[in-house]
């Protein structure tokens, strides 16, 4: 999860329909290679691959893709700014980390940002559970800080870390509907950005990260008060 959906309507309205399609691909995909990181939840990332009518030859390319290379595989974290000084990090998993690197960096360079070393923006974000919910209302809220939720943004809840999976049992037994959820990089302070279009370049980096078959997660931390 990458904290910056729910500005994915600017893109929209900039002329980006024509990516919808591949953005839910891109989606889907990561879907499912965290599930076969996981161990769990394969089947409801392929059923939700086929909702957005990915083929099932995809489907079976990054199934055998990631057999081949899981006993390779190593994470990592790169750090870095991109265009009007927004902290960006890049969670990766892969089996050539000079490649990787190569080819994050190049992406920064290409958006107008750079890549630093380890440490560089770290400091931004706190380590933190979202998940987010189809609706979600005040009663609700109250419901949940009882169950260890730390905070709200929007249809958001945020938590500790270590609070996360009771915080998602309890949305559950209440009958909503989980959309989202996961452990993510959460800035302290976000940048705020001036106007869409600024917000929209953001989101184009973001985006070439994403597309990257090696990129797991991209945090950025920005804002933006339409």
């Amino acid at each position: 999860m990458s904290g910056h959906s729910k500005w994915a309507n600017i893109k929209n309205r900039k002329g980006a329909q024509d990516k919808k399609r591949s953005v839910a691909f891109t989606r889907a995909s990561k879907d499912i290679m965290t599930a076969l990181r996981n161990g769990t939840g394969l089947k409801d990332a392929i059923d939700k691959a086929r909702e957005v009518n990915m083929p099932k030859e995809n489907v079976d390319r990054l199934v055998n893709r990631f057999e081949s290379r899981k006993n390779s595989l190593i994470r990592g974290m790169f750090e870095g700014y991109g265009p009007h000084g927004v902290p960006i990090m890049v969670e990766v998993e892969t089996d050539n980390k000079n490649r990787i690197l190569g080819e994050i960096r190049l992406i920064f360079k290409n958006a107008e940002g750079n890549l630093g070393e380890e440490g560089t923006v770290a400091y931004f974000f706190d380590r933190v559970g979202e998940v987010v919910v189809e609706k979600l209302s005040e009663e609700d809220q109250l419901v949940l800080i009882d169950s260890g939720a730390k905070d709200f943004d929007e249809n958001m809840v945020l938590t500790e870390v270590v609070d996360l999976k009771r915080v998602e049992e309890k949305i559950k037994e209440m009958g909503l509907k989980i959309e989202e959820s996961g452990i993510v990089m959460r800035a302290k302070s976000p940048i705020v950005l001036e106007s869409e279009d600024q917000v929209s370049e953001i989101l184009e980096l973001v985006e070439s990260l994403e597309e990257n078959d090696d990129v797991i997660n991209v945090f950025a931390g920005f804002d933006y008060h339409e």
